[in-house]
């Protein structure tokens, strides 16, 4: 067994889940190329890993829905000489209002995130995995995907069929390719929306951000396609399946992610 160490490289990795992918992956000995858009919360969050583990931590700042910036992060990504083991596309964008009282560019915004960003990356990331032979991507997206709830909950259900398509499609390859299907998660993400966590979710539903990565890791190690976090959770999306679809939209009044 080769005793190189691994690298992993992280889309908005300073704060929720893409910070506790950081920690976890750095205390099982992955060096880490960290992304996110605030350079100094960045910086900041790279020399707290540094001091908490051994290994590298490598800082990209970028916002992926710059196309020049997002080029910066696929060229890394590409990089044969510096190999990317594991690619978590993580960053994250959320609306608080409905379609057709946001504007466009915003929407597109979004879209450019959670869709644009994860192709072109993921593109990006597999050429040097299939080459070597082993590597792996988690694409983040939502419970949101098996419901129908704006264009949050498409470009999510986009990511779950692009993932499993990207399993079953290099597998054989010695390749990964996982979507985390997380619910209601204890983050910043409810807050920078303005959506009020104790009225947004019965509290039941809620899961840490500790936990959710520690099993979400755990499934990535099996090969799954798929991750749903807890029994809950996969409850909720196997009755989904069996719900007609006009009584899945009465529950848009929920709150996101």
């Amino acid at each position: 067994m080769s005793s190189a160490r691994s690298t992993a490289l992280v889309t908005g990795a300073t704060a929720g889940i893409g910070l506790e992918f950081a920690r976890q992956l750095a205390a099982r000995g992955d060096d880490l190329v960290l992304v996110a858009r605030d350079v100094a919360r960045l910086e900041a969050v790279a020399a707290d890993l540094r001091a908490s583990y051994d290994g590298t931590v490598e800082v990209l700042p970028a916002d992926l829905t710059d196309s020049d910036q997002l080029a910066r992060v696929e060229a890394r990504l590409a990089d044969r000489d510096h190999g990317i083991d594991l690619l978590v596309n993580n960053a994250g964008f959320g609306l608080k209002e409905r379609f057709l009282d946001n504007p466009l560019d915003v929407e597109q915004a979004q879209q450019d995130v959670l869709v644009r960003a994860v192709l072109r990356l993921t593109h990006a990331a597999l050429g040097g995995m299939v080459e070597r032979g082993h590597g792996g991507v988690i694409n983040v997206s939502s419970v949101a995907a098996f419901f129908p709830r704006g264009t949050y909950s498409a470009a999510k259900a986009w990511v779950n069929s692009f993932s499993h398509w990207a399993h079953d499609e290099y597998a054989g390859q010695g390749v990964t390719v996982m979507a985390l299907c997380p619910g209601f998660v204890r983050t910043e993400f409810h807050e920078r929306l303005g959506i009020d966590r104790d009225s947004s979710a019965p509290k039941p539903l809620w899961l840490e951000a500790d936990r959710l990565v520690r099993d979400a890791l755990a499934d990535f190690d099996r090969g799954k396609a798929v991750s749903i976090p807890s029994k809950r959770y996969k409850t909720i999306v196997t009755v989904s399946r069996l719900v007609p679809r006009p009584a899945l939209q009465r529950l848009q009044s929920l709150g996101r992610k």
